[in-house]
């Protein structure tokens, strides 16, 4: 069993609450904060301990902060704010960061934990909300390689998988990356279904034709089988996708990156977030090309 007995957990959305109770079913306590309270009542009837500010975990905790937030902002805000986890965590404590966030930001926040003796791990995850339920999400992981030791039987406890890149900021692009590839088969997927619903071809035998060949992949199973029933409910959102294709962007210009495709996609979910259509899931990016088409990929 880890050193790590009681641990802080800040962040507990769609990703952030399943990923909680599997570490509390696997036997360790928890301190839970999230800026909704009613957010940590399920975490509490559980047994894990409600803290009033992101400090306030670190200070009860044996040294071991988990942040699952939405962006670059509310990260830098959680660790290094007024009331920040900087301000309670312990020398030698370790902040193991699984939110999508930018690998500059990543590396702007771990150099501030630093100058208090503190290591930083960027650990995003992919998998989506199922994956976050049944503790199999893909870990990829950015920092200090005996930190990371520390915590990988912890990590794997919420994934089926926890490979560490390189440096702070590494399992960020490994993330981005990550994430401009799922885009990518999303928006294939659409292009693909749109054309054989278009030319009154049944959609559900061509996705029960060709997801054994080379054309098959995760993302087709995950998604098209919800395209079909019309459902969007969000595993992940298209406008946190968007946040992290922007991510993307902003990575592959710091690093003169040209990702033509990457902006394109991008363009379509913007386009869908100003048609309300932001809380979908992003498997719902399907929608673009049904919209410019005039058609729906549906069950027949």
């Amino acid at each position: 069993m880890s050193e790590f007995r009681s641990i802080g957990f800040i962040g507990l959305g769609i990703m952030g609450k399943p990923m909680a109770k599997n570490l509390i079913k696997a036997g360790y306590n928890l301190i839970v904060y999230d800026i909704v309270p009613s957010a940590m009542k399920e975490l509490v009837s559980l047994g894990a301990q409600a803290a009033s500010s992101p400090q306030e975990v670190a200070l009860k905790s044996d040294g071991l902060i988990i942040t699952m937030l939405p962006n670059s902002p509310h990260v830098k805000e959680v660790v290094c704010g007024e009331n920040g986890i900087l301000k309670g965590a312990k020398e030698g404590a370790i902040i193991a960061d699984m939110s999508s966030i930018s690998p500059v930001a990543a590396i702007e926040i771990s150099d501030k934990a630093k100058e208090y003796g503190v290591y930083y791990l960027d650990c995003p995850v992919s998998g989506g909300e199922p994956k976050a339920v049944d503790g199999t999400l893909a870990i990829m992981a950015g920092g200090d390689g005996e930190a990371f030791e520390k915590i990988k039987e912890i990590l794997l406890i919420m994934g089926s998988s926890a490979i560490l890149i390189g440096d702070v900021g590494s399992g960020s692009v490994a993330k981005l990356a990550n994430q401009i590839i799922v885009a990518m088969n999303i928006a294939a997927l659409g292009e693909a279904f749109t054309l054989a619903s278009k030319l009154n071809v049944d959609a559900e035998k061509v996705y029960e034709a060709i997801k054994g060949g080379l054309a098959g992949s995760t993302v087709m199973n995950a998604k098209i089988p919800m395209i079909l029933e019309r459902n969007f409910k969000p595993g992940f959102r298209i406008e946190l996708h968007i946040k992290d294709l922007r991510n993307a962007v902003e990575a592959a210009q710091s690093g003169e990156v040209n990702i033509p495709l990457t902006k394109e996609i991008l363009n379509f979910m913007e386009q869908l977030k100003e048609d309300g259509k932001g809380q979908d899931d992003h498997g719902g990016l399907v929608q673009y090309y049904e919209k410019i088409s005039n058609i729906e990929i549906r069950r027949k």
